[in-house]
């Protein structure tokens, strides 16, 4: 099945879009950040891409901000940035920022309402999925380069401010796996399709999607 494109990005300060989640507080709004090199600034966009508006996301930073997440607290609407990209797997430590989602208009600040430092239990890993299960209040994260992915979790409300360790769960062996041959060449050819990109779970916890760079897989 081939993609169907139903509008543009309309703001061009969204040079890298990394990361979608929907609004909670507005119907028809989107929420996007910006990859790595960016400023701290999440943007809010129609289904169309239409620019409505961005805020400034005050006391956090953008090493490489990778996915977000939309989800519902104690009533309250809630945005997850996770700052999980981490290409050369250097990092001893990554974060997860989570802010009251405002609504949508243009030139706004908003601050952290409060930050996950953690760390991996078998080292630093690239990653660019995260999503929230609000059920279990946890935070899942997928490694991106590990063959298979590895999925990890953390508290979504810690007790303490301390760097935590990421407890594993295990390796996702349902996605793709890519053959000794594409190992060697995907440098050169760029197709690191087994790779996923993103991941989401719904609002009643019985489903979740994989996205990488060549499919959906929804479970």
């Amino acid at each position: 099945m081939l993609p169907v494109a139903i509008g543009a990005l309309e703001d061009a300060s969204i040079r890298e879009a990394s990361g979608l989640a929907r609004s909670y507080r507005q119907d028809n709004v989107l929420w996007t950040i910006n990859d790595n090199g960016a400023d701290e600034w999440v943007h809010a966009i129609s289904p169309r891409g239409k620019r409505l508006g961005e805020f400034d996301l005050k006391r956090s930073k953008n090493k490489d901000w990778e996915d977000l997440a939309s989800f519902m607290l104690d009533d309250k609407p809630y945005l997850l940035i996770a700052d999980i990209g981490d290409n050369e797997a250097k990092h001893e430590s990554r974060t997860l920022y989570v802010v009251k989602e405002p609504k949508a208009k243009k030139n706004d600040e908003e601050k952290v309402d409060w930050q996950i430092d953690f760390r991996y239990p078998d080292g630093p890993r690239d990653a660019e999925s995260a999503a929230v299960d609000v059920e279990n209040q946890r935070v899942l994260v997928l490694s991106k380069r590990d063959i298979p992915p590895v999925l990890y979790e953390l508290p979504l409300r810690p007790d303490s401010e301390e760097t935590l360790t990421a407890k594993k769960l295990g390796a996702i062996t349902s996605l793709p796996r890519p053959s000794r041959q594409d190992i060697e060449f995907a440098p050169k050819l760029n197709d690191w399709y087994w790779q996923p990109v993103g991941m989401d779970i719904s609002d009643d916890n019985l489903a979740a999607v994989i996205l990488t760079y060549r499919a959906v897989y929804y479970y």
